[in-house]
């Protein structure tokens, strides 16, 4: 029976942290870790969660973590496999947490040289669209329009100038044996791909969007519903990559406007219409090629 929100592990593996009300990164952590279970060695680069979860004395892991350097969270996994491995231990789990800034800047080279070697690891990156932890400065995942504290919105600069890095086509274009999109909007969705990630030999990629109320504006209480927004206005997608093909895990029946999902925030709240007009048109060019790319794979499935 595959895993769902009513029938996870009851057990609690990261309790007690001291994450900010609301924090999508730590759901995301929570629920990744219940899927996984006991036997799964976690690492965490300098970030949110492991600035909330190694508080000493107070150590918020249920079981075996490890802080890592910045850059470091791939090959230390890469590590920890091959020692587990050398000793014959077998049934665990090597997973990594890192947030936007330790994966699509700071640690993206270790990730790139894992999945060369395709280290039978799981990587799943958090994404909070910001450094957020050490004063919510812009990352290469903070979206166009953002204000951020290194990208201040002003009379004459409308926040962050550059587009959202696309880790997740990045990571694909590697030819990594399984990668996916989330969200922590859609749990059952996310719960499913951490399980069969559990289940694929190599390396594995998980991108999951984790809003931040501190980082992006929003009511404490709204983040499940704020992650659930962004995927349904088209801004986000769920979506996996295997065996060299791309599918989408959800297909929203009719894209919402972006611009209920972007002026509740106040990051965003700066944008002009026109801003907004620039943004719905970059979501609508996005979607035209997933749909595309969509199509040929059905096409190529048939008899």
């Amino acid at each position: 029976m595959s895993l769902n929100v009513r029938t996870l592990n009851e057990e609690e593996f990261f309790y007690g942290h001291k994450a900010c009300a609301g924090c999508g990164g730590s759901l995301a952590v929570r629920i990744a870790l219940k899927v996984l279970g006991e036997r799964s060695i976690a690492v965490l680069p300098a970030g949110c969660m492991s600035a909330v979860g190694f508080n000493f004395p107070q150590l918020c892991f249920g079981n075996n973590a490890i802080i890592s350097t910045f850059a470091g969270t791939a090959s230390m996994l890469t590590g920890i496999e091959a020692g587990l491995r050398a000793k014959g231990e077998t049934g665990y789990h090597a997973v990594g947490f890192a947030g936007d800034g330790g994966t699509a800047d700071i640690g993206i080279q270790a990730l790139s040289g894992a999945i060369d070697r395709n280290d039978d690891i799981l990587y799943i990156c958090y994404d909070n669209e910001a450094y957020m932890n050490t004063g919510i400065q812009k990352s290469s995942l903070t979206p166009f329009g953002a204000r951020t504290t290194t990208t201040p919105a002003g009379k004459n600069i409308r926040g962050n100038l550059r587009p959202k890095k696309n880790m997740f086509e990045i990571v694909a274009a590697h030819g990594i044996p399984y990668a996916a999109t989330a969200s922590i909007g859609y749990l059952n969705d996310f719960i499913a791909k951490v399980e069969k990630a559990s289940k694929i030999h190599g390396t594995k990629y998980i991108h999951i969007i984790a809003p931040c109320p501190t980082g992006w504006g929003i009511a404490t209480d709204e983040t499940v519903e704020v992650a659930r927004q962004v995927v349904d206005c088209g801004l986000w997608y769920l979506a996996e990559y295997e065996n060299g093909e791309f599918t989408l895990t959800h297909q929203p029946k009719q894209l919402s406007d972006p611009a209920d999902y972007l002026k509740r925030q106040a990051r965003f709240r700066h944008l002009t219409e026109e801003d907004i007009e620039l943004i719905r048109q970059s979501r609508d060019l996005k979607w035209e090629s997933i749909r595309k790319t969509y199509k040929n794979i059905q096409e190529e499935k048939r008899p």
